[in-house]
């Protein structure tokens, strides 16, 4: 029985393991498991020492280096960097929906297309929202 659970975790690990590979090397990821690449002009936000997926944190310096680690550039600057340079600077103004930290280290793949993360939820209801505040102000 336990060899059985094993065989069937193999297709697992080997998702896990081809993303880890591939994001980590591409985008410097941190596997959070709630992937927003698409969302910050695919550079990982959790590279930012205070984890903050929605934008800067308010401590940045003049010269746009990070708050905690002067020698390093604040991760939100080089976001807005690359989302200018590739014409994405409209997919910041997305709303992120708040990490939870039970998926970290698992496949954001496989969290996305079951529902695990609750993306498509948060969506959702972001829509239902606004349409609500639109039908509230007589649009």
């Amino acid at each position: 029985m336990q060899i059985l659970r094993t065989v069937s975790r193999i297709p697992y690990y080997v998702l896990i393991t081809v993303e880890f590979l591939f994001k980590k090397v591409v985008f410097r990821c941190h596997m959070c498991g709630q992937c927003v690449l698409q969302f910050t002009g695919f550079t990982c936000p959790m590279r930012c020492p205070k984890q903050l997926r929605d934008g800067p944190c308010g401590g940045t310096r003049e010269n746009s280096h990070c708050e905690v680690y002067p020698e390093r550039k604040c991760i939100w600057a080089m976001i807005y960097a690359r989302s200018r340079f590739i014409h994405r600077t409209h997919k910041l103004e997305v709303i992120q929906f708040t990490i939870d930290w039970r998926l970290e280290n698992t496949s954001s793949w496989i969290n996305y297309f079951s529902g695990r993360d609750g993306q498509r939820e948060f969506k959702r209801n972001l829509k239902r929202q606004a349409k609500a505040a639109a039908v509230g102000q007589g649009a």
